[in-house]
């Protein structure tokens, strides 16, 4: 299945979320506000939720097996690392303006 993976923005250097994704799966359903986030075993990917009335939090979407949940995850990870890579290329050009990078799996 295609996955078109994109950073739409960079988390703050001393906060745990690095990256904020979309993604487009199978050219026929976006998923919007998930976050990549730096845990006690690494980069991660966090599904958009809400807070229900008792205080917990509930994923609105998530990967349905565990073998898309990790192609979802791989994805997002290249994606942030391939933007990281091309901020810091633009950052030694002096540009100074950070494109939306993406990546399709």
């Amino acid at each position: 299945m295609e996955i078109d993976v994109k950073i739409t923005k960079l988390g703050a250097p001393d906060s745990n979320v690095k990256a904020y994704v979309s993604a487009t799966i199978g050219n026929c359903f976006a998923v919007r506000g998930m976050k990549l986030v730096e845990g006690k075993n690494g980069l991660f990917l966090s599904m958009p939720n809400y807070q229900k009335r008792d205080g917990s939090y509930t994923d609105v979407c998530f990967p349905t097996t565990a073998e898309f949940r990790q192609q979802l995850n791989n994805a997002a990870v290249a994606a942030y690392q391939l933007c990281l890579e091309k901020q810091l290329g633009q950052a030694q050009s002096n540009d100074g303006s950070a494109p939306e990078m993406g990546m399709s799996m």
